[in-house]
């Protein structure tokens, strides 16, 4: 791909800002007012695809364009996720799009973070280079943040998608669990949650030896983990799906995980808002990370059932709940961190110190310092704050967050990719090994104290 390095600003659009955009543009055709006739370089665009976002396109000149982000879906305070293609370019044709409507002010985009594009003959994912992208507030748009970004086209014969970052759909993960199902591995299980408002699947997966799902195994350890309840937070996806190829694979630290544990893995908890290109909401426009208090089974009905999955599995009296975790994406932050809870008994807020601590030895792009543990009221909503205070003491409950953008060892600084995602998944999963003290070899897990952690991290810093 080739970047252009200008940039310019549009007229004020007032009034376009002001309308409501209700659905994606569908083959928008750009060119000057009156004109009939399409050539080469009149831009085509189209957002009417699973994840697309684009609402409306103002064409400014040939070389630039005012795009708008489609608001959530009955929630137009949220306007961050876009996700359309691009045809019927010419050749070496250079152009400056503006995505004039973003609701947030703080963004990764003020720090070096660019969109993601590919065309059809290049189907990997690029970032365009961050010196094309600017992210500012302009007063031609009621003072609304703009993103603009300048790009050449160089394949006239190319589709070419822009993302705010890699996309993983809904269809994506149904295929990949299919492929699981092909495999026919006995320490696997698929079954059906629930549906979603619009009668999409909702799997819950379950990971673990054979003999652990027997009636008559001893009491188990379960982690239970859940991701993309946020529609637009993809890189969880992403996280979550390297976590599962490395419990799935014949790696002996994996089978010895299996041996040991139960793990229970929700992978979409808003497979409506992934489908539709929202940014943070469900279908009917609800934050369901903020509705786990009281899920509704008719409003939220995802989060519903997981939570009476997780509160059954927490009364059986032959099953140990020791983990909830919940993974999400970061804006405005780099780098892989936690969110944790505040307990007023010390020994429960020391334990729960001790997983993101050894997360941090397994994984480079993990920041320990950056992990923080509170008890916001706007937080109350959650999955790790409610969970944390209506299931057993035992259980602890985490969030855990991943840059949209990047990472940072030393001096470096390196942008995240699809790959460096699923690595950081894997790496979670191979955390419980040294957690709960296993060797490749079938033993009963005891865990580490806090004494052992800081004693560990003391022996390799000598």
């Amino acid at each position: 791909f080739e970047c252009c390095e200008t940039m310019a600003t549009g007229p004020s659009l007032e009034q376009s800002l002001e309308e409501e955009l209700v659905g994606n543009v569908y083959n928008y055709t750009s060119q000057v007012s009156g004109s009939t006739l399409l050539k080469k370089g009149n831009l085509i665009f189209d957002a009417s695809f699973e994840c697309g976002n684009l609402g409306k396109v103002d064409y400014i000149s040939d070389y630039e364009y005012d795009l708008f982000i489609r608001p959530d879906t009955y929630n137009p305070r949220y306007r961050v996720w876009f996700n359309f293609t691009v045809h019927n370019v010419r050749e070496e044709q250079r152009v400056i799009f503006n995505i004039v409507n973003f609701s947030k002010t703080k963004s990764l985009y003020r720090d070096g973070m660019s969109p993601v594009v590919k065309s059809t003959s290049r189907p990997q994912w690029e970032r365009i280079p961050s010196k094309n992208v600017f992210y500012y507030k302009c007063p031609n748009h009621q003072k609304s943040y703009v993103l603009s970004f300048a790009f050449a086209f160089d394949r006239e014969e190319d589709t070419y998608q822009f993302s705010y970052c890699y996309p993983y759909s809904y269809s994506r993960l149904q295929h990949y669990l299919a492929e699981q199902d092909k495999r026919g591995l006995d320490f696997y299980k698929r079954e059906l949650l629930c549906h979603s408002m619009q009668q999409r699947r909702v799997d819950v997966l379950t990971i673990t030896s054979p003999h652990n799902m027997e009636s008559t195994a001893a009491t188990l350890r379960v982690v239970f983990i859940t991701a993309r309840v946020h529609p637009g937070e993809s890189p969880a996806s992403f996280v979550c799906q390297g976590l599962l190829d490395f419990l799935l694979s014949q790696h002996s630290t994996a089978e010895t995980l299996r041996d040991n544990i139960i793990f229970k893995i929700v992978p979409m908890l808003n497979p409506d808002g992934v489908y539709l290109g929202n940014y943070r909401c469900s279908l009917m426009g609800f934050d369901l990370n903020r509705h786990w208090q009281e899920p509704s089974p008719w409003a939220h009905p995802t989060v519903y059932a997981t939570k009476q999955l997780l509160v059954e599995l927490d009364r059986n009296p032959k099953v140990d709940l020791d983990f909830y975790i919940d993974i999400h994406a970061h804006s405005t932050l780099t780098n892989g961190f936690m969110y944790g809870n505040v307990y007023e008994e010390e020994d429960r807020f020391e334990k729960q110190a001790i997983f993101p601590k050894l997360l941090a030895q397994y994984a480079e792009d993990f920041s320990w310092n950056q992990t923080s543990f509170n008890k916001d009221a706007v937080k109350a909503g959650t999955g790790r704050r409610s969970l944390g205070g209506c299931l057993q003491p035992r259980t602890l409950c985490y969030t855990l967050e991943v840059s949209f953008f990047s990472y940072t060892i030393g001096s470096s600084h390196s942008p995240y990719s699809e790959d460096s995602y699923l690595r950081l998944g894997k790496n979670v999963a191979r955390t419980f090994l040294d957690y709960y003290n296993l060797q490749t070899t079938t033993v009963q897990p005891t865990l580490l104290s806090p004494i052992q952690v800081q004693s560990d991290e003391q022996s390799e810093d000598i």
